[in-house]
Order: C-alpha cells, then structure tokens, then sequence
C-alpha cells in the first residue's frame, strides 16, 4: 500500500470516529502515525535524490524580511507583485502563468521587504501534485505569508491552502506551544503539567510518544496542550509564520458581500489590478512583520536619518542586536551607547547591551 493510501485511510478513520474522553487515546494514536506518514512523504524523495528544487526556486534572501504570495493560480499574485515593487510578472487570463519564483522588493518606511510571486498550488500540493511542494518550501523559509484570495470564492480557497500549508508543517498565526520536551536514556516516561490539561492524559501521552518509539521522557504541559500540539513538538521541524488573507477582486462583489468577509481575521480587501486599498496593505505588512528602524548617529554629526538599521520582530531589537547588525565586533568593543527616542526617558540616555529600543530611535555606540 502507497503513502498516500495510508495517509487516506487514517484520515478517513479519524472522521469515522467520535470526538470524545473515551476515543481521545485512539485518536492521539492515528494523529501520531498520520504524522509520521506525512513527514515521509514530504522527505522521502528528497533523501533519494529524485526531487530537486526546481529551476527559479532557489531564490536568494535579501532585504530586511521575506513575504511571499502563495494562492491558487489566476487569483491576482502577479498583478499585485508587479503594483507593489515595479517588477514585471506575466499577467494572463488564463492559469498557470507563473512558473517559476519571481523576486520583487518594496521599499517602504525605510526597509527593504522582499516580496516572491510563487506559482499558484493546487489541492494536493502537500502530497507532490504540480509544484506544491517546492512552492510551500519557499514558503516555510518567508517571515510572512500573504495568502491571495479570489473575492468570488474566498472561504474554499482559504481552507485548502491552509490545509496544504498545515500538511507541509507551516502553522500560520500560531505561537509555538509551551511544552518541556527532552528524550532521556532511562527512567520511563515522566509527564508532568503547570495547566490542568483537558486534551490529553498519561496514557495518550505515552501512546503518542510509543508510535515514535520514544519510551524515556520528560514532557511538561505549560499550556492546555492538544494531541496535535505534542506532536508537533516531537516532530520538531514546525514553522510559526504569521499571514494575511488578501481579499483580491473586491470590485467584482456587493458591499453586503464585502460586510460579510469583513469577519474574516487577518484580512485585507484589495484590488490589484485597480490599485484600491494597497495603501492598506502595505501598513498591515510592516504591523505584521514587527519592523523596527534604528537611525545611527556618529558622535559629533547629525543622525543619519536615510539608511535605517532595520530589526526583525519587535521583541529582539536590544542594542547588543543593533551592534550586531553593523559589525559582529562593535558589541564587543561598546562601552555604552547614547540613545534618543521613545525607549528612554531623557534625552539622551546612558544604556547597556541588554536595552530595548523602540521604533525610529536614534544610537550612537560610544567604544571602550
């Protein structure tokens, strides 16, 4: 019996079975070996050398952060590619117009975002169906996934795609979940939590860990886990990537259709081709991405207020970050840095490696 049969008869078993206390150990089971069989299919071919990138897929990184477009095809992605970076993508009436990678950059608020126009995907793409498979891999290695969606047929695209994008191990708008997990050589397994768990017990636990022949373990729940949460944390090679659902075609649809798609979260309506609301877009890219823009100031001079460095995520913009982002040695030779802006409270302030800069402050790094 092929992979795919496998995986087909799994999952039309775990439909065929109740959710409920008495099935949850069976269905933490079939969740485990659905797993499994999956990562199979998706690594198998590569190990034996069968599957290649494929010619434009191998896209170099540059910029401060990575997007990419990934929807069906004819659904607005080059169209949207060639408005927001000026780059020219073949737009056509028909499907499949896009082959292969196309790289555009946008330049706004001072950054440099690289944005991919990836080919349109299909149902089954997670399984090898046309390109998929190399289409979601560039999609894993992208700091936000922008998911384009036909107005005339949103909620069945969307769920597809975020099928597809789940079978690949890309969890969209998901924390990583808070669970202790390390394999030991003895001792059985330990399963302890700090939150009263109500998906999962020490006997499903145990079986999931058994269908990976893992049978010496410490797991610890610091959140109400589920069977699917664990198993990705076994699994270990889970992307977390934030999206946005863009609501391309809206000129085709009523205003109370629009209403209705309003409820959808993460969701900016557009029109490519007409340029409505990418303004929008653009804001909620940067809010999404966690951008922030440190000026640099040499001592004596005025800041340099055309070349920002520009920091991923929020959280990590610390100056030892910043220094780091100049020169690998500059943290190394930092006595104390002078800052200016909303992160301190005099102007300027003393500070250390460890503290936290804000959008649009400015630094200047004063060496031992």
């Amino acid at each position: 019996m092929s992979l795919v049969s496998k995986i087909k008869e799994i999952e039309d078993e775990m439909a065929r079975t109740q959710k409920n206390k008495a099935t949850s150990y069976h269905l933490g089971l079939l969740k485990a070996k659905l797993a499994k069989f999956k990562r199979e299919l998706i690594m198998g071919p590569s190990k034996g050398g069968a599957s290649g990138p494929g010619e434009g897929f191998d896209v170099t990184k540059t910029g401060d952060a990575r997007v990419g477009l990934i929807g069906f095809p004819s659904v607005g992605k080059s169209t949207l590619l060639s408005k927001l970076t000026e780059t020219a993508s073949e737009v056509a009436s028909y499907e499949f117009t896009t082959l292969t990678c196309i790289p555009g950059v946008i330049n706004y608020k001072g950054s440099r975002i690289q944005l991919l126009d990836l080919p349109g995907i299909i149902e089954g793409a997670k399984d090898g169906k046309g390109r998929g498979r190399q289409v979601i891999a560039v999609g894993r290695t992208c700091n936000l996934i922008l998911v384009v969606l036909d107005a005339m047929k949103p909620m069945v695209h969307k769920k597809i795609i975020e099928s597809e994008l789940e079978g690949f191990g890309i969890r969209l708008n998901r924390k990583k979940p808070n669970i202790y997990f390390k394999k030991k050589d003895k001792g059985g397994i330990n399963f302890t939590h700090t939150v009263a768990p109500t998906h999962l017990d020490v006997d499903t636990v145990k079986a999931i860990l058994g269908e990976y022949k893992i049978h010496n373990a410490d797991v610890c729940l610091r959140c109400n886990a589920t069977a699917d949460d664990l198993i990705d944390v076994i699994e270990g090679n889970r992307v977390y990537i934030p999206a946005l659902y863009v609501l391309n075609k809206i000129d085709a649809i009523t205003i109370e259709e629009l209403d209705l798609l309003d409820k959808i979260p993460h969701y900016v309506p557009i029109s490519a081709h007409l340029e409505w609301n990418l303004d929008e877009l653009l804001e909620r890219i940067w809010q999404y991405l966690s951008l922030t823009r440190i000026y640099t100031k040499p001592k004596g001079q005025i800041p340099d207020y055309n070349a920002p460095i520009v920091i991923r995520g929020g959280d990590a913009a610390t100056v030892e970050v910043f220094c780091n982002r100049i020169h690998k040695a500059l943290a190394k030779q930092m006595k104390y840095a002078l800052v200016w802006g909303s992160s301190v409270k005099h102007q300027p302030q003393r500070v250390g490696k460890d503290h936290q800069l804000n959008d649009e402050d400015v630094v200047q790094i004063v060496k031992k």
